[in-house]
């Protein structure tokens, strides 16, 4: 299946949010390499805990324009997806605000290898 088949289906699937998900990163407030930092480490725990899914919550762009961490937590959360690290990726409803909500896949049980 191809990244395209994936944003099809979750288009079909409907847009989940901040309420849907089992947990919250809020980096909003958080530099870029903080942010990275959570992320990556968030993403390297759940490679030994349970599938679960999160809302990562980022800063609106400021006033007048401006750089977001949108795009780079993106690029960073779409190399987890293509290492299947994360099953599912997409961005928040405009309701709550920017972000992503994603579902990590976990660590894998017996007899799923």
């Amino acid at each position: 299946m191809s990244d395209l088949d994936h944003i099809q289906t979750d288009n079909l699937h409907g847009s989940l949010g901040v309420t849907d998900a089992e947990s919250v990163l809020d980096l909003r407030g958080a530099n870029r390499a903080r942010a990275e930092a959570s992320l990556k480490e968030m993403i390297e725990r759940s490679r030994f805990g349970k599938a679960k899914t999160v809302a990562v919550r980022l800063d609106p762009p400021p006033e007048g324009g401006g750089e977001t961490l949108f795009q780079p937590t993106g690029r960073l959360l779409l190399d987890a997806r293509r290492k299947g690290l994360i099953e599912r990726l997409h961005p928040l409803p405009a309701g709550d605000g920017l972000g992503f909500y994603i579902a990590l896949t976990g660590k894998p049980q017996r007899g799923e290898d």
